[in-house]
């Protein structure tokens, strides 16, 4: 067995803090994710930060800002994170674990996460295939009020499949269903990872996604878009109807490896 490198109540009025949410889904297939995309064989640690804006909906407009700092190691990845937002009224701290395992044919990727509000979740996903692949997975959380920046609904099953032509360079389709307390929400994501000279890369991230909106089904699109360079890397995306809300949200991220 080898590791491979790697609602809440509506008084609180954030689309982040929202019934809870997990952070591991994006790992099952990290060759061709954004984040993912930030990691290299010889950096030991991530460090990045994001800033977020909400608007519409008719609610007040916010920020926040979330900074991550993230250890790889044989023993998995660690990783500690708080976000705060004045304008929301929210601080949170979060920690996590991940690690993928190799069996045979199969990659099996678990991991855990804890927060203040006292939320605890996990997730198991399992993938097969080196040019073609394809997986699934299985998300849980306690329920307890949670700072969502993953944004897919994961207490959820997901399944995904895709080609790679190496490790730098992939696509990929996600799909990510709630099969819990929301089960008509739902994301679709197609994600596309090159390479590009100098040793940088690109991955972008195309979202579909569905699902109810104060009582009305709603289908919107967004787009998430990674640059990397060898030791730094930044992400701008747009997420409408985030956590499936009436606020749309663009962030700003960017990062370093070291």
């Amino acid at each position: 067995m080898k590791r491979k490198p790697t609602r809440v109540p509506n008084e609180l009025q954030t689309p982040l803090l929202h019934k809870p949410h997990l952070y591991a889904f994006a790992l099952l297939m990290c060759a061709g994710s954004a984040t993912c995309a930030a990691q290299t064989d010889e950096a030991s640690y991530v460090l990045s930060s994001g800033i977020y804006s909400l608007s519409g909906g008719d609610v007040s407009n916010s920020h926040g800002l979330d900074v991550n700092l993230r250890q790889i190691s044989d023993k998995g990845n660690i990783w500690f994170a708080w976000y705060r937002s004045v304008e929301q009224g929210v601080s949170q701290p979060r920690l996590g674990w991940d690690n993928t395992f190799d069996f045979s044919a199969w990659r099996v990727t678990p991991s855990m996460q804890v927060a203040s509000s006292r939320f605890v979740g996990g997730s198991l996903s399992v993938e097969t295939g080196e040019t073609w692949f394809a997986g699934a997975g299985l998300g849980r959380t306690n329920l307890h009020p949670y700072v969502n920046l993953n944004f897919d609904p994961n207490d959820a099953w997901m399944a995904s499949g895709g080609y790679r032509w190496s490790s730098l360079n992939s696509f990929s389709v996600q799909v990510v269903r709630d099969n819990r307390q929301n089960p008509d929400q739902q994301h679709v994501h197609a994600l596309y990872r090159t390479p590009l000279p100098s040793g940088h890369r690109l991955t972008v991230d195309v979202l579909f996604k569905s699902g109810l909106v104060e009582d009305q089904f709603t289908r919107r699109t967004g787009l998430s878009m990674t640059y990397d360079w060898r030791e730094f890397f930044t992400r701008l995306a747009y997420d409408p109807i985030i956590n499936f809300t009436p606020q749309n949200m663009w962030r700003v991220s960017v990062g370093t490896r070291f």
